[in-house]
């Protein structure tokens, strides 16, 4: 579809690179990084609902396994369906709006590390699992090409894909952390290390 990043190798590539960014702390976007992110989504917010859409369509396209995760999309084979639906504009925007946040944020490291650890945690109990979540990022950088046009730039780009790539190891953190926390919710009393059973 004429985007750089589309097909199996290159998104394989981006979703590695971020799980090794996950195990060894992902790079934190630079100032200029920062600043091309902020002035490249004052065009792409105009156009937030067609980017929600063209980026779930493209991601079950490229990826069908992950309409699994959405009841609503499990059995729809129809893409042309899938873009005129309620529900993934509904979905998409909501993404959109997390995106949105996550640039708002950028010069706030602990608000940002806060947003994207909880939204890690909510992920955990709408069973999506972190591999799941650069495949996001990738047909974000995707649907945004075209809308940006000439200012798309290879700086432009590897400046989005060290956002994402931040902010999905947080995610997974926080993903780890609520799997833990449940793991050991999940467990008797007796079976807890950090609990006493003060019973008599």
């Amino acid at each position: 579809m004429g985007c750089a990043i589309s097909g199996l190798a290159a998104k394989s590539e981006f979703a590695e690179k971020t799980s090794e960014d996950a195990a060894a702390a992902a790079a934190y976007p630079n100032e200029d990084q920062i600043q091309m992110i902020k002035d490249s989504w004052k065009v792409i917010r105009d156009d937030i609902a067609k980017v929600g859409i063209i980026m779930f369509v493209r991601l079950f396209e490229t990826h069908p396994e992950c309409k699994d995760v959405f009841f609503l999309f499990r059995d729809v084979e129809d893409l042309e369906r899938l873009r005129t639906s309620r529900e993934l504009r509904a979905h998409g925007l909501r993404v959109m709006s997390f995106i949105e946040k996550s640039v708002a944020r950028l010069d706030q490291l602990d608000r940002l590390e806060a947003l994207a650890l909880e939204l890690g945690k909510s992920h955990y109990h709408y069973n999506a699992p972190p591999k799941y979540y650069s495949y996001v990022g990738a047909e974000f950088i995707c649907a945004v090409q075209p809308i940006l046009k000439e200012r798309w730039t290879a700086e432009l780009e590897e400046a989005w894909k060290t956002m994402f790539q931040f902010v999905t190891s947080l995610m997974n953190q926080g993903y780890q952390e609520e799997s833990a926390r449940q793991r050991q919710l999940a467990l008797s009393p007796k079976e807890r290390p950090d609990k006493r059973n003060t019973a008599l």
